[in-house]
């Protein structure tokens, strides 16, 4: 049996002195790196509950880039029960550059796109930051 679970989160960037940075967030729980989610609350939309989460976990302004959207799914356990999760993806220019964790996660990290990747924990995060970067490098030359 395969209960949904939805999630939604952000993928923030800055323009740094040396090009451009990812925000990646190091989970308490398995120490895995990733970026920002958390789960859709049942009177929130999607890009809502991506700031909302944003905003609890790194307490971080950001201005969303139009027109990216990208789900990724997976399924985990829970105990006994197999979860299918969704979440689905921003990306958001970060206005500011100070992170203030909240107590989900252990470490924060700024890196360039190939560090990024890297340090990413999973191949579904790596896929979704190759788009990211694609998406923005068009936008760049655009």
């Amino acid at each position: 049996m395969h209960t949904e679970e939805r999630s939604a989160g952000v993928i923030v960037f800055r323009d740094g002195p040396a090009g451009r940075e990812y925000l990646l967030l190091r989970s308490a729980s398995g120490g895995h790196w990733g970026f920002p989610k958390g789960r859709v609350e049942p009177d929130e939309d999607e890009m809502n509950a991506a700031l909302r989460e944003l905003q609890e976990e790194a307490d971080i302004a950001v201005e969303i880039v139009p027109g990216f959207r990208e789900i990724i799914d997976y399924e985990f356990a829970r105990g006994s029960k197999n979860l299918r999760k969704e979440v689905v993806y921003f990306l958001g220019r970060a206005r500011s550059f100070t992170v203030k964790l909240s107590g989900e996660h252990l470490d924060y990290l700024w890196a360039s796109y190939e560090r990024t990747r890297q340090r990413l924990s999973y191949e579904n995060a790596q896929e979704l930051l190759d788009k990211a970067e694609r998406f923005l490098n068009g936008l760049a030359s655009a």
